[in-house]
């Protein structure tokens, strides 16, 4: 049951995305309880994801993103060339 730090942050980078199981959630509760370096490691990685997430959405509303018309058009002239 004993977690490496190398396998936390694996665990760690699943359970943001939601791909963990809740054996590997739980197991990663244990290891961050006894490794201070996982931890931080875990709260830097949750910080970074939530800026990119604002930074995405702050760009989607200036109009950065294509819209979901501009998308079906670039997605049919794929199909077309495939």
């Amino acid at each position: 049951m004993k977690l490496t730090c190398n396998e936390a942050t694996t665990i760690c980078d699943k359970s943001q995305y939601n791909e963990a199981t809740l054996w590997e959630k739980l197991k990663l509760r244990l290891h961050l309880l006894l490794c201070k370096k996982c931890g931080k490691y875990s709260k830097q990685n949750s910080f970074m994801s939530k800026c990119y997430e604002t930074k995405r959405i702050t760009d989607c509303t200036k109009n950065k993103c294509l819209c979901d018309e501009e998308k079906k058009i670039m997605e049919q002239q794929l199909k077309e060339k495939l």
